[in-house]
């Protein structure tokens, strides 16, 4: 099984390519962007040394879909996936915050409120709470997008303050994102899973908003399963989740959480063949299809570049 973890491709009126952690994005004539989606896998900020097959392809296939699915909530940047690992899109100027919608007290929500916290990016947290509660209706609690580094929690009321993102803007920011995660949870429901929180990404290009990057994929969203989710809440038990959650238990497990004199566990055939059957088993979930694997004994790269060579020369 091959996996991509590098692109280096030349691309026709490319000007620029940006490589983030998974994504590797080519600047095409600075009005589209063909974004890559790479088999590169990250945890605890860290890349990790080898790739997972198909994974790409599941991330790239869950969020086209899911930007087809909410189009009519808030137009997204997608024009084109030429490629089963690739979109093609609108180039947008990215707003500087992630809006981070959390339907439950999970993850480092839970960490904090566990630490006594009683507010999450100004947000008021209700009294009693247990991990993996509900909240009485959906919270926002935004980050700043950090270029290195981690991301750090900031308020609505600060955001406007230092003029990162207009008062007008964020409140549309705020609907576009509840909207979605109100779409993103009854879509979740039908295929018997609860979208516990996820991120949201927004630009803007003309002077109008664009909903940006990935939407509802395991990396950037924590699923659980409905079945038995109350039976276990009752009975304080650990909620069965679908997220790439277990390669980061898998890699605490082995003695490393990205801090510094720590190495990465080895990683071996069988291990990577277990993460990738792990997402394939996370894309046929959330998406209620059965998964089809790219032509894999192919040229994946040659595949890649001729596919989205053939986009751009017809946009």
């Amino acid at each position: 099984m091959q996996a991509i973890t590098k692109t280096n491709f030349n691309f026709p009126k490319q000007k620029s390519l940006y490589v983030g952690k998974v994504r590797d994005v080519y600047n095409i004539d600075d009005k589209y962007l063909a974004m890559v989606v790479t088999d590169r896998i990250s945890a605890f900020d860290v890349v990790l040394p080898k790739g997972i097959p198909f994974k790409g392809q599941i991330l790239n296939q869950i969020a086209a879909e899911f930007l087809d699915l909410t189009a009519d909530i808030v137009p997204n940047w997608k024009i084109a996936t030429p490629d089963p690992m690739v979109t093609i899109g609108r180039k947008c100027e990215g707003f500087r915050i992630e809006m981070i919608v959390r339907g439950y007290l999970a993850g480092s929500a839970y960490r904090a409120y566990k630490d006594g916290a009683t507010t999450l990016c100004g947000v008021e947290l209700p009294k009693g709470m247990k991990e993996n509660d509900k909240f009485p209706t959906p919270i926002i609690t935004p980050t700043t997008k950090a270029d290195e580094g981690h991301d750090e929690n900031i308020s609505k009321e600060e955001i406007i303050a230092q003029g990162i993102v207009s008062k007008e803007d964020y409140e549309q920011l705020e609907k576009y994102a509840l909207a979605l995660f109100e779409r993103g949870s009854e879509i979740a429901n039908k295929h018997g899973l609860i979208l516990v929180d996820t991120k949201y990404e927004f630009g803007k290009a003309d002077g109008k908003i664009y909903l940006i990057d990935e939407i509802h994929t395991p990396d950037s969203s924590r699923y659980f399963y409905l079945e038995g989710y109350e039976e276990r809440q009752h009975n304080g038990e650990k909620q069965r989740q679908l997220s790439k959650e277990f390669v980061r238990e898998w890699l605490m497990d082995n003695g490393f959480q990205g801090k510094s004199g720590q190495k990465v566990p080895e990683m071996t055939d069988e291990i990577i063949e277990g993460i990738s059957n792990r997402y394939i088993e996370l894309y046929e979930n959330i998406t209620g299809k059965k998964f089809v694997k790219a032509d894999e004994n192919s040229d994946i790269a040659k595949r890649i570049e001729d596919n989205v060579t053939s986009c751009i020369n017809n946009l």
